[in-house]
């Protein structure tokens, strides 16, 4: 059995290298390093598809967030909403930029913000909500629009890790993640399902006034060299790593099917034990759909409920299968982001998830052998 990674991006290259290859070296030819070519061409391939009208490249997907706040106006003080079971990023921006984070809890299922949540935590000061499409699902987008308009607020997608995902609205259309508020930011990090080989990320939206704001913001408040129009930063995807998401892209869909297909293989292998609770999906439930993108499945994550995660997380390590614990500190208890607003009772689920949860490996490459080992060694030492 060929060693199992977390993430396997050297196989995933092997598939692609030429493609890959080509078209670094032709950057290096053309030495258009900085908003060149490939850069403008990834941009209207990926606008393509995800069906939206506007798609900012950036540096990363934290400053990809940071500069969708920036675009909107937000002003110090003003509350936004996001949900406290997330990494760190999704909430820095928000205090980075002044203004005031409300983390509410999230819904025991699917992870994702817990909608009465949001809505208990409204008040007048409240400017913009945060959905987190956790581990590569949606959140409940239709409610959450819901809330926005009633409510008169910005919805800001942190698609970082459901690039690719579909969202069925309850009236039936079906729409890709990122293209549902009114903007949405993403990550481009090697691990993600689409992912460069360094840092980059992308800005979302079907606003074309929003769209200049924010293509200013990126590079230096210029539209004009030279001519800064409004506060900026400095924060541009590269020319090689646009080359390599313009070789991925084609094969976003097919390496997103190869998760699921792999999630499928897990959750089979786990049916009916006591102690383990597998991904649910917001189409099937337990099941894994066979029909639709609903889950891209960034992450594979369990709950083990009998108290034996942490050991377990050991053994894993012990009998070389890595894996990880997202998140293991809700981050109403991190301390740059404590305060004096939250109480214990205001968090049941996300501090009971962060002692249940366990995110085995998830890739495009996971064979066979290697998921019955991992399944036969999880059941094995759980059950023991």
């Amino acid at each position: 059995m060929k060693k199992i990674q977390m993430v396997d991006l050297n196989g995933q290259y092997q598939g692609i290298q030429e493609q890959v290859n080509s078209a670094i070296s032709g950057v290096l030819e053309s030495s258009a390093f900085i908003n060149g070519p490939e850069v403008h061409s990834f941009q209207a391939e990926l606008e393509s598809y995800l069906d939206i009208a506007h798609v900012i490249p950036c540096a990363n997907g934290t400053d990809a967030l940071q500069i969708a706040m920036m675009g909107l106006g937000l002003q110090p003080g003003d509350e936004v909403i996001t949900a406290d079971f997330t990494f760190a990023a999704t909430v820095e921006v928000i205090a980075l930029l002044q203004l005031t984070p409300v983390l509410v809890d999230v819904d025991p299922d699917t992870f994702n913000i817990d909608i009465k949540a949001i809505e208990k935590a409204i008040t007048p000061k409240t400017k913009a909500i945060v959905p987190v499409h956790l581990f590569g699902q949606c959140a409940d987008m239709d409610a959450i629009l819901e809330l926005a308009q009633k409510h008169d607020l910005y919805v800001i997608e942190d698609n970082a890790q459901a690039i690719g995902a579909d969202y069925v609205s309850k009236n039936g259309t079906k729409r890709k993640a990122g293209s549902l508020g009114h903007v949405s930011a993403t990550s481009f990090f090697p691990s993600k399902n689409l992912g460069c080989y360094g840092d980059g990320g992308a800005i979302f939206t079907n606003d074309a006034e929003l769209a200049h704001t924010l293509r200013g913001i990126v590079n230096h408040g210029m539209y004009e060299r030279y001519h800064h129009d409004v506060v900026g930063v400095n924060s541009r995807l590269d020319s090689i790593q646009a080359a390599v998401l313009r070789a991925k892209l084609p094969n976003l869909d097919a390496y997103n099917a190869a998760r699921r297909e792999a999630a499928r293989k897990y959750s089979k292998a786990f049916e009916a034990q006591e102690h383990i609770i597998v991904p649910k999906t917001v189409c099937e439930g337990d099941e894994i759909c066979e029909n639709c993108n609903c889950h891209v499945f960034h992450q594979y994550t369990l709950r083990i409920t009998n108290g034996k995660r942490d050991a377990l997380v050991q053994r894993l390590g012990e009998v070389g299968i890595p894996c990880g614990v997202y998140y293991p500190i809700p981050l109403h208890k991190q301390k740059a982001y404590a305060d004096e607003r939250y109480t214990e009772a205001d968090f049941p689920v996300t501090n009971q998830l962060v002692k249940e949860v366990i995110s085995l490996p998830m890739h495009t490459e996971l064979d066979d052998e290697q998921i019955a080992y991992i399944t036969s060694t999880v059941i094995e030492f759980v059950n023991k």
